[in-house]
């Protein structure tokens, strides 16, 4: 029988069936659904832990492991818990080192859409603030311009509309050249729209709506070992419906000609309310 389209976690009534993507002899990407943590193994603070529900799956021997041959399979970036979309995972110890470098030095282009609160004014702008991590009186992260690291982001605004529960909606496309930790979260917050569901930085819920408003829909890279570019990208429908946007922006019918269409940014521009700028 031919290796499953999806990996498949957990056991019983929490089993869930994960798509993927796009696969070759190195990696596996999959379409990470939201409330899932990528973090190490070992990293305890959570049941929904995908690192360790893959190892798991893997030391059982699970069809979607075995018909593959698979022995290893990790995660090569991050993505925020409750962000869904494109994951990219390795299949051996031995890419492991090469697929981060590709991340760390930044040769992967990634595309964001995010769903905000208002309506955007900018067609397209980068934000450049300095970002950095805090503890106290709760985890998150803040614009720092004096000890904050740097962090820059694209963004192109490519809809908006009314939702009946949260007002004025706008759909953002984010290109992040840096891949600080809540980044285009945090950003989009000091530029005044901060993310749909989003309450950590100033989004709204309801109750009729629990969805969050950040999705990974694209990655492009050239592979490390065959130097061939590889696009990978992920529904983008049914994310937007949730919202409320029927009509799909015609730039994201083809994700890899958007991926083209949106790296060029003209002008830089970094922008934030007072409040934020010295925290």
């Amino acid at each position: 029988m031919p290796a499953p389209p999806y990996i498949e976690l957990g056991r019983g009534k929490s089993r869930i069936q994960i798509p993927i993507l796009y696969e070759d002899r190195s990696v596996i990407a999959i379409d990470k659904p939201p409330g899932w943590l990528v973090a190490p193994a070992d990293w305890d603070r959570t049941s929904r832990n995908l690192q360790r529900a893959i190892e798991e799956s893997i030391v059982r021997r699970s069809f979607w492991v075995k018909s593959r041959n698979l022995k290893f399979l990790r995660f090569v970036h991050r993505l925020d818990a409750e962000t869904t979309g494109v994951l990219l995972l390795v299949k051996s110890r031995g890419a492991v080192k090469p697929y981060s470098e590709l991340f760390e030095r930044k040769r992967v282009l990634k595309l964001y859409l995010a769903v905000v609160h208002g309506l955007v004014e900018e067609d397209q702008w980068i934000c450049a603030l300095p970002l950095k991590e805090i503890t106290k009186p709760c985890p998150k992260v803040i614009v720092d311009l004096k000890q904050g690291k740097p962090a820059t982001t694209q963004f192109h605004k490519l809809a908006h509309w009314t939702h009946p529960g949260l007002g004025p909606l706008s759909l953002v496309a984010a290109i992040p050249e840096t891949g600080r930790t809540h980044q285009i979260r945090v950003h989009l917050a000091s530029s005044g729209h901060p993310l749909v569901g989003d309450s950590l930085y100033g989004g709204k819920q309801t109750r009729t709506l629990a969805s969050f408003g950040l999705r990974s829909v694209a990655l492009k890279y050239r592979d490390p070992f065959t130097q061939q570019m590889v696009s990978i990208t992920a529904p983008v429908v049914e994310f937007l419906r949730q919202f409320g946007l029927q009509t799909i922006p015609e730039m994201l019918m083809d994700l890899q000609v958007a991926l083209v269409k949106l790296a060029p940014v003209g002008k830089t521009e970094s922008r934030t309310r007072p409040a934020d700028s010295m925290q």
